[in-house]
């Protein structure tokens, strides 16, 4: 299928009649006539060679033909700046992208160090980001925004393809930096809005990742819950903590303080899940099963061949335009 990128240029061919029919003719320097002072001797003379005269007739044949060859010239001129292109049947490449956005609790809590990685104590906050920063990596095709929560929750950064950058935020993040407390609705609430001017809320997945309870913020974990429903946007909730034994819970003073009912709540509402992770394997397995629950069949990205035709034209032109200069002298003057 051929077209032209840019159809508007074709109004150029009027520009060759506007300037012969509408603006006047050149004159020359002295008047329409050139006054000779010897005029009567020139009249004496004859032409012996009659047929060296182009009679009106063939003047007025000779003109057109050359307007006629200077309009064609013209005319390849805008064709070409039109922009003449094939366009090859559209092919739909077919793909899985979603659009995550990740809320994490980066509040005091998440300084216990109850989680253990080839052997050694690690605090939850550490494990988080060891586990979140592979899962980042994997999104291919995905978009990932990140939400950090505290006494405040902060967009750290927009829905991106970016990766690379959402991961060095989140490796760059310590516990505390937004506040001891915790405010899991106002999280909820800023991931939300995010979200809200996105047209398809189908690939659309918050997760939220937390170790405590809504305890701050001016939206209650109530209010937040019916915000996500009403969105329509899939929420899972993932709580950390809880799996220490009887010697680490004497010397915890937090050891599983997240609201699960709550999490479990908002995930039902949502038509999400629910996980606990206890320790770093099952960290590591809530997130791939929400990578298995989430692929999503998309067909938006369109290749289609284009082949640009604006040579054809223009290089015809240049060809005339050089033709130009073997044609009669007399005839480009008359």
């Amino acid at each position: 299928m051929s077209h032209f990128l840019y159809p508007e240029a074709f109004w150029l061919l009027v520009v060759p009649f506007v300037i012969y029919f509408l603006l006047p003719k050149v004159r020359g320097l002295h008047g329409e006539a050139l006054k000779v002072p010897f005029i009567d001797d020139l009249k004496s003379i004859k032409l012996k060679s009659e047929h060296l005269r182009i009679s009106p007739l063939n003047s007025r044949i000779l003109f057109s033909l050359k307007f006629l060859y200077i309009l064609t010239i013209w005319t390849l001129l805008v064709v070409a700046a039109a922009r003449p292109q094939y366009a090859g049947e559209p092919h739909r490449l077919k793909a899985e992208n979603r659009d995550i956005m990740l809320v994490i609790d980066i509040s005091n809590s998440m300084l216990q160090p109850d989680f253990y990685a080839q052997g050694h104590r690690i605090d939850r906050m550490s494990a988080v980001k060891a586990v979140v920063s592979a899962f980042i990596e994997k999104r291919t095709e995905d978009r990932v925004g990140l939400v950090l929560f505290g006494t405040l929750a902060y967009l750290q950064s927009p829905l991106t393809f970016d990766k690379q950058a959402v991961k060095e935020i989140l490796l760059n993040t310590d516990a505390g930096m937004a506040g001891n407390s915790t405010s899991i609705g106002d999280a909820l609430g800023t991931a939300l809005k995010n979200l809200q001017s996105e047209e398809n809320k189908d690939n659309k997945v918050i997760i939220l990742l937390t170790d405590g309870e809504n305890n701050d913020g001016s939206l209650s974990m109530a209010e937040a819950i019916d915000l996500a429903e009403k969105e329509g946007i899939k929420v899972y909730t993932i709580g950390v903590g809880g799996g220490g034994n009887f010697i680490s819970s004497l010397f915890s003073l937090r050891n599983n303080e997240f609201d699960e009912a709550s999490l479990k709540e908002l995930a039902k509402r949502t038509r999400g899940n629910y996980f606990q992770a206890k320790d770093l394997n099952t960290l590591a397995q809530v997130y791939q099963r929400i990578d298995d629950l989430e692929p999503q069949s998309s067909q938006s990205n369109v290749v289609q061949e284009i082949r640009e035709l604006f040579y054809i034209p223009l290089m015809i032109a240049l060809f005339l335009l050089l033709g130009l200069l073997f044609l009669p002298r007399r005839a480009l003057n008359d």
